[in-house]
C-alpha cells in the first residue's frame, strides 16, 4: 500500500487561505477533517485537495 502527501486547504475567492485541514503522509483509505467557519464572513470558498499528483477543488459556500 502506497502513502502519499496530502494537503487539504480552504481558500477565500481572492486566493487566500484560510485554513489547512490536512498537511501530512497518509495511506489509502476514508478520512474526515472537521472546518469551523465561524470567524470566517459568508462568502463562496475554494476546497483544494491534493495527493500526490493530483490535485482536485471544490466550491463551496458558507452562510450567515
Amino acid at each position: 500500500v502506497e502513502r502519499d502527501h496530502v494537503i487539504l486547504k480552504i481558500y477565500d475567492l481572492l486566493g487566500h487561505e484560510v485554513a489547512t485541514l490536512a498537511n501530512e503522509e497518509l495511506a489509502p483509505g476514508v478520512y474526515t477533517a472537521e472546518f469551523l467557519a465561524r470567524n470566517l464572513p459568508a462568502g463562496v470558498y475554494h476546497c483544494s485537495l491534493a495527493a500526490g499528483s493530483r490535485i482536485e477543488t471544490r466550491q463551496m459556500i458558507i452562510g450567515n
